[in-house]
C-alpha cells in the first residue's frame, strides 16, 4: 500500500498557508483568534482581524465561500479539524498525515480549483486581477494563485 506521502504527490498548491495568510484570506478571522496551531514566522506578516471577519482583510476586498454552518451540514468538516479546509492545510504542511481524511481534503482542493479557473479565463482578459473577485478570493482561499 502506498505512503500517504507517496499517494499525495500530485497534491502541489501554488500558495503556502502563510502566502494566503499574507495575502489576505478569510476576512481575517478563519481562526477566530487562536492561532495557537500557527508557527510563530506565519503570524509576523498575516493579515488577521482582532474582532471578527472583516472584508477589509480578504485581498480583494469581497466575501467568497460559505459559513462553517454550511460546511457542516454538508460534510465537509473533519473531527480532526473542526474549523474546516484551511485548518487541514495548515497542520498537512506542518507535517501532520492523516488517512482518509487527507485524501477526503486533497479531493475537495483538487475539484475546488478547476471549475473556478475556468470561468475566470472563460470571461475575463488575460491580466485583468479584478475580474470576478469573488471567484479569485475563492481560489486564493484554497491555495490556487488567483493572479493568472
Amino acid at each position: 500500500m502506498p505512503s500517504p506521502i507517496d499517494s499525495h504527490a500530485n497534491f502541489k498548491p501554488q500558495l503556502t498557508p502563510r502566502e494566503m495568510l499574507e495575502l489576505g484570506v478569510f476576512g481575517g478571522w478563519y481562526f477566530e483568534d487562536d492561532t495557537t496551531d500557527l508557527p510563530d514566522e506565519w503570524l509576523q506578516t498575516a493579515k488577521l482581524s482582532e474582532s471578527g471577519f472583516d472584508l477589509s482583510f480578504n485581498y480583494f476586498k469581497v466575501a467568497a465561500g460559505q459559513s462553517r454552518d454550511v460546511w457542516q451540514a454538508k460534510g465537509w468538516i473533519t473531527p480532526e479539524d473542526p474549523l474546516g479546509w484551511f485548518q487541514w492545510y495548515c497542520r498537512y504542511t506542518q507535517g501532520r498525515r492523516l488517512n482518509g481524511t487527507d485524501d477526503f481534503q486533497i479531493r475537495r482542493w483538487k475539484a475546488f480549483g478547476p471549475r473556478h479557473i475556468g470561468g475566470i479565463a472563460a470571461n475575463c482578459e488575460p491580466g485583468n486581477i479584478w475580474c470576478r473577485p469573488r471567484q479569485r478570493q475563492a481560489l486564493l482561499q484554497w491555495a490556487y494563485d488567483p493572479f493568472f
